[in-house]
Parts: C-alpha cells; sequence; structure tokens
C-alpha cells in the first residue's frame, strides 16, 4: 500500500468513527433520507439554506464505514458552499466512480474527498460511498424524499 492509499485509508477511518456534523438539525428547512437495503445504510441529511448559501448542515443515522465517512466529510465540504456549488461537487465526487481513470484534475478539486477513490475497486461499496451525496442532492432540490440505491443503476448513476 502507498504512503499516499494509507494517508487516505485514515482519513477514512477518522471520519467513521468521528463523524463530523452527526447531529439533528433543528432549524433545518431542507431535507432528505437516503437508504441503502443492500448494505443496511440509512442516513438522514438535514440542512439550513438562506438565500443560495447552506449554513448549516448535519446528519444521523447508520452505516458502514464507508458510508459514515462520506456523510461526515460532505457534510464539511458543502457548508459554507452555494447550492450549485454543492451540487457541481456531488458531480466530481460521483465521478471518481466513472469511467476508466480517475482524472488528475479531479483528485486535485476534491482534495481529502479523493479518499474514496479506491471504492471504485469495490463496485458494490460505491453505493456505500455515494448515498450520502445522493441524499444531499434530494434535500437540495428540495424534494424532501428519500432515496434508494436500489433504482434501476442507470437511474442511480444518472444521480
Amino acid at each position: 500500500m502507498s504512503e499516499l492509499e494509507e494517508l487516505y485509508q485514515e482519513v477514512i477511518i477518522d471520519h467513521s468513527k468521528s463523524p463530523r456534523n452527526f447531529h439533528a438539525l433543528k432549524e433545518a428547512n431542507r431535507h432528505a433520507e437516503g437508504y441503502n437495503p443492500l448494505c443496511g445504510d440509512h442516513f438522514k441529511v438535514a440542512l439550513r439554506v438562506e438565500g443560495d448559501v447552506i449554513q448549516e448542515i448535519g446528519f444521523e443515522g447508520t452505516g458502514c464505514a464507508i458510508s459514515k465517512a462520506s456523510a461526515s466529510m460532505m457534510t464539511g465540504s458543502v457548508k459554507g458552499k452555494t447550492v450549485t456549488e454543492a451540487k457541481a461537487l456531488f458531480e466530481e465526487f460521483r465521478n471518481l466512480f466513472a469511467g476508466e481513470s480517475i482524472q488528475k484534475a479531479n483528485v486535485e478539486r476534491l482534495g481529502k474527498l479523493a479518499a474514496f477513490a479506491g471504492v471504485r475497486e469495490y463496485p458494490v461499496r460505491v453505493k456505500c460511498a455515494t448515498l450520502a451525496w445522493h441524499t444531499l442532492k434530494a434535500g437540495l432540490e428540495g424534494e424532501g424524499q428519500t432515496v434508494s440505491t436500489e433504482l434501476p443503476s442507470t437511474e442511480w448513476e444518472a444521480g
């Protein structure tokens, strides 16, 4: 394992054991729920958006180490961003798991979120890594719905 892979693994373990923004958000004005029936991951994402800026975000629920770490890192990454910026980051993150190779520019833009690039080696775990992100997207769109990883694969991948 390379030094970079070890660092990324440590980041994921840290966020899994001590997730950031893992709390209810009473003053939320947008929310959504996400569920991965294959793994049992189940998260609620709550946001307080003022104007077009994500002022506060929190998540609650249970999940595997990858899904919990992803949710934790996601919340830290989108807080303070505009809705448009958060949706663009969602696309960048999702692109880690698409295509033949990981683009260097994509990894640089994602920063520590690139730690999840190794997940693409385990296709069943990609849904764990992206569940919170799809839940965030539904919340940003004001749908307040439950998203599931068990949609037809093209629909899930299309986001």
